[in-house]
């Protein structure tokens, strides 16, 4: 029996270890397939794109160089229906950099306020239990209710009341009372605000209670704790969730369609006179560019190339930022850690 026992125990290890084995070869098949997917796609948008670019594929020709000079330029500066019958992308990277950059400005201080309250303030009492799981609901929520919620709360409530306090002498041509840059950053503020405070609320509990422990017994207050050891060891956190925010509001489009965007803005967001900004106007977006072109474009040979250029820049913009929070990430952490 004891032979019998010795014999068998080889068997079920190599039966154990062929089934880990096989099991890390289905897992390592499955990620280089996502992969080879995902480089495929990339491939496929930038060899159209290069080629739309450069029809001839004569990399080394002078001339082909020239036209593909002026054939980027037009894609970028073109006037309306100049091009491809569509404006050129540059009122829409305008348009997408600010709409992010304002969108961060609010959000930021949103979500990590309500983090530190929810991590170091708040007991643990059904209400932030409640609060938790609302916040957590709320990432999961369809874009376009966010659209929906924007366009009835901030643009008819808040922005009607905008226009009967401050510009009732322009009525009733509405000035924030209609879609536009400042209710497109509240609504994606408001669409990424989980994010952030997830983010932010993890950062701070991972921190040791040993440091908090240690800062109070040192007499330290409450506060210079909170602003000099606590967010400064959470910051690599907070700073990824503000930016993975940024990169999600980069690509939304279907809240926008609702609260903003438009196919063509007449005049930038932006100007060389005060006040410098103008939250009021519509806006251009590269995402809902693509989908413009997509669906709306007047039919000819170089649209699809023209989709696959705007598409490809959509994926720089959002993997620049992307990059921005990995090398910002390890900077904090050489940092404080």
């Amino acid at each position: 029996m004891a032979e019998s026992a010795v014999l068998q125990l080889p068997a079920s290890l190599r039966l154990s270890r062929a089934s880990g084995a096989l099991k890390v070869w289905w897992c390592a098949a499955m990620v280089s397939l996502a992969l080879l997917l995902v480089v495929g796609l990339l491939g496929g948008i930038t060899l159209t794109a290069l080629l739309w670019f450069m029809p001839s594929g004569s990399w080394l020709s002078a001339a082909e160089w020239q036209d593909a000079g002026r054939q980027f330029s037009d894609f970028l500066f073109a006037s309306r229906g100049d091009f491809e019958g569509v404006a050129g992308v540059y009122p829409a990277i305008v348009g997408t950099a600010l709409l992010v950059v304002i969108m961060s400005i609010i959000v930021a201080p949103l979500g990590v306020a309500t983090a530190i309250y929810l991590s170091e303030y708040a007991r643990d009492t059904w209400y932030t239990q409640a609060l938790r799981v609302a916040i957590h609901n709320l990432a999961g929520v369809p874009a376009v209710i966010y659209g929906v919620f924007g366009l009835g709360f901030f643009i008819y409530t808040m922005g009607g009341s905008v226009d009967q306090w401050l510009y009732a002498d322009q009525l009733p041509q509405p000035t924030f009372g209609t879609p536009g840059l400042l209710w497109a950053a509240l609504t994606l503020a408001l669409l990424t605000l989980p994010v952030v405070i997830v983010a932010s609320e993890e950062g701070l509990g991972r921190i040791p209670l040993d440091l908090r422990e240690g800062s109070l017994a040192l007499g330290a207050t409450r506060a210079e704790t909170l602003t000099r050891i606590l967010l400064p060891a959470a910051m690599p956190s907070i700073l990824t969730g503000i930016i993975l925010a940024m990169a999600r509001a980069a690509g939304e489009v279907a809240p926008l369609m609702l609260v903003g965007v438009v196919k063509y803005a007449p005049a930038l967001p932006v100007s060389l006179q005060a006040p410098f900004i103008h939250l009021e106007r519509k806006f251009m977006h590269l995402g809902y560019y693509v989908y413009d072109v997509t669906m709306y474009a007047q039919p000819s040979e170089g649209r699809l190339g023209l989709i696959c250029a705007t598409a490809l820049l959509l994926v720089l913009v959002v993997s620049a930022l992307n990059i921005v929070a990995i090398l910002l990430r390890r900077r904090m952490l050489a940092r404080f850690v």
